[in-house]
């Protein structure tokens, strides 16, 4: 019985499945998946780059289960509590924010929502009327409606123009497509930083709140790993005209880089961080705003206007406090750097020269594989051939799961799959990962003309 029938007709879930009839998962160990049939999957992806301790932790789920039996649910206003008190201190040891003050939520577009009005209170507290985001070119934050303006992945924000308004965008760290052709890569950094300072002065420096960014670009751009030189002059730039600056740490923190942070490589102190994904590894929905000392006293002199429901809860706090002190006492960030090694010199091997393979990159376990219809020109194939769905649909068959993206180029075109998988994957689940991705890619990409063809013609 699929997903789409029930014993009484048709499913009555609103499903985000791009597949008609998806499977329906049963358990899950490790780096693997069961669906209700009995076919294993090997989850590549860690869902969507989430699941960093693997699946069927029961450490997690005993800290989840013990805590919702003695109060599952107070409300922020009127209780702290002991586990939330517990959680904060030992996040603030390991998050590179001076200072840091936490407030819970409920997942990553939530926590980039608190942090944009964070920012904003921030300024407003010291006489300032600034308002104004900026973001890069390709970058994703969420999907909610600030988030959303802040992101510069233009097919999630094309539906959605009228209502966004108020956030601009600057050059992206996107190293395979640099745009400095006559220094690179020498200087990229301050270039980069050149172009943010620029975006910052036609907005009018006394209306922009924050400069939002990804320590490495995830979803939108396929693990793009900045150059070393980048986050430094981007702070200074930052610091110059009064601007926050905001890290979204959704899908880099907790480990998935080989370091707590993904800023931690190159020494980011952030005035405010966002993080959910690896922070409780999916096993409860779990998003942070993490902001300095100085942001936190300044703002609750002003006042700080927000609120969620579920924010500051106590189950999510038992579910991160377990998930940080696992990968402390496992040595799992270690584990992500060693394996990330392997896994990226695994793909190499399979796929460095193939035709339609331009780009192996990444850092940790956060990969990209960027494709492309010819490696000399790095020319993309046309969004209408609609090549990463061949390919993840190609790595499904093989119970293979990937993380797909599209539109990385220019908003439209360009083709992406990325690799996270949970941080306990073996190296033989590593080695067959690769092939199977290997195949996938192999398999999409020697697909017949009549089939391209007709691929072109769903896509208009």
């Amino acid at each position: 019985m699929g997903q789409r029938e029930t014993e009484t007709g048709a499913s009555h879930v609103f499903s985000r499945a791009s597949l008609p009839d998806p499977p329906r998962v049963d358990r899950g160990k490790g780096a693997e998946l069961w669906d209700t049939e009995g076919r294993r999957w090997l989850d590549g992806a860690g869902g969507a780059i989430v699941v960093s301790l693997g699946h069927g932790d029961e450490r997690v789920v005993e800290a989840v289960r013990s805590q919702a039996a003695r109060v599952a649910y107070v409300h922020g206003t009127m209780f702290t509590s002991d586990v939330l008190e517990t959680y904060a201190a030992e996040l603030a040891q390991v998050v590179p924010v001076d200072g840091a003050r936490v407030y819970p939520v409920s997942g990553g577009s939530e926590a980039v929502e608190t942090a944009l009005k964070m920012a904003r209170a921030y300024h407003l507290a010291r006489g300032q009327d600034r308002w104004k985001v900026i973001g890069r070119e390709g970058s994703y934050h969420g999907n909610t409606r600030g988030a959303l303006d802040a992101s510069g992945r233009v097919p999630l924000r094309r539906p959605y123009l009228p209502w966004l308004t108020h956030a601009s965008h600057t050059l992206a760290a996107y190293e395979y497509r640099c745009p400095f052709g006559d220094t690179h890569p020498a200087g990229c950094g301050r270039r980069y930083a050149g172009a943010l300072d620029a975006a910052i002065r036609e907005a009018g420096p006394e209306t922009v709140a924050a400069f939002v960014a990804e320590p490495v670009a995830g979803a939108a751009l396929g693990a793009a790993v900045p150059p070393d030189d980048y986050w430094a002059a981007v702070a200074e730039v930052c610091r110059a005209h009064g601007v926050l600056l905001v890290a979204d740490e959704v899908m880099t923190g907790f480990g998935r880089t080989g370091r707590w942070f993904g800023g931690d490589h190159w020494g980011v102190r952030p005035d405010i961080l966002v993080a959910a994904k690896g922070a409780s590894s999916g096993y409860w929905p779990l998003g942070l705003a993490v902001a300095s000392a100085q942001v936190h006293d300044t703002v609750a002199e002003g006042g700080f206007t927000h609120g969620l429901t579920y924010s500051h809860h106590v189950v999510g706090a038992a579910a991160g406090l377990a998930v940080l002190r696992i990968l402390r006492e496992d040595d799992l960030i270690e584990a992500a750097t060693v394996k990330g090694r392997q896994l990226q010199a695994a793909l190499a091997a399979q796929l460095g020269d193939h035709p339609a393979v331009g780009d192996v990159r990444g850092i940790g376990l956060m990969v990209g594989v960027e494709l492309v219809a010819d490696r000399a020109s790095r020319e993309p194939f046309p969004r209408a051939a609609r090549l990463t769905e061949r390919v993840v649909a190609a790595a499904r068959d093989r119970g293979l799961l990937l993380y797909a993206s599209t539109g990385c180029v220019d908003g439209h075109d360009g083709d992406l799959v990325m690799l996270g998988p949970p941080f306990v994957t073996t190296t033989a689940q590593i080695d067959e990962m690769t092939e199977l991705c290997a195949a996938a890619i192999r398999a999409a990409t020697t697909t017949p003309p009549a089939a391209r063809l007709a691929g072109r013609d769903r896509g208009r």
